[in-house]
């Protein structure tokens, strides 16, 4: 599959969205990513070169949608419809990246929640969707997701939804400004052949 087959998308469970990331959402994904920016910053990645810095919102949607145009990610915001607001506000993004296709049929998902929606069911409705879409849609097999070990809220995510635990990865990503260890979680889709969204709803 290409770009044009897979992207963009709009995936949807109740009031909440998965839509294509945008530039025009630099300024209110500037805002949620300011009042989480204590809560975010042990779990962000960072440039391991010297002097390295991260990219500007422009140039991460830039390389975001690249990526999909070549059918090697999903970039996705998390949004949620809210009363007094016309248009479903962010409430985080959920990346699938490293998509493989060929004999692997794989792809990696990294996600992130603003604290203040933290613990209603957001992150995991939102991993079972795009997971669902990949499996469903796209034919993909397997879905790997990569935690800290010491990141509480997101191995409750795995947990819930049923990923298995497939170990450490030693010095896996650069985080906060180090290598750090990562705990390795995944899912195939003959796991769950009813849809990880309606298992998940369900329990």
């Amino acid at each position: 599959m290409y770009g044009s087959a897979i992207w963009p998308v709009t995936l949807e469970s109740g009031d909440l969205l998965l839509r294509p990331i945008r530039y025009r959402d630099k300024r209110e994904w500037s805002e949620v990513r300011s009042r989480n920016s204590e809560w975010l910053a042990p779990w962000e990645a960072s440039n391991p070169a010297p002097g390295g810095r991260l990219p500007s919102y422009r140039q991460m949607v830039g390389s975001l949608n690249e990526q999909a145009r070549q059918s090697s990610a999903l970039p996705f915001l998390i949004v949620e419809r809210t009363e007094g607001f016309r248009e479903p506000r962010i409430v985080g993004q959920l990346t699938v990246s490293s998509i493989v296709w060929g004999s692997a049929m794989m792809a990696t998902l990294g996600y992130w929640v603003d604290k203040d929606r933290a613990g209603h069911g957001i992150a995991p409705t939102a991993v079972a969707m795009a997971t669902d879409h990949c499996f469903r849609v796209l034919g993909l097999h397997r879905m790997e997701i990569n935690i800290r070990p010491e990141n509480s809220p997101s191995l409750r995510v795995v947990e819930k939804l049923g990923f298995r635990d497939e170990g450490y990865r030693e010095r896996y990503l650069h985080i906060n400004g180090e290598w750090a260890d990562h705990r390795s979680f995944a899912l195939t889709a003959d796991e769950v052949p009813e849809g990880l969204l309606r298992r998940w709803l369900r329990g």
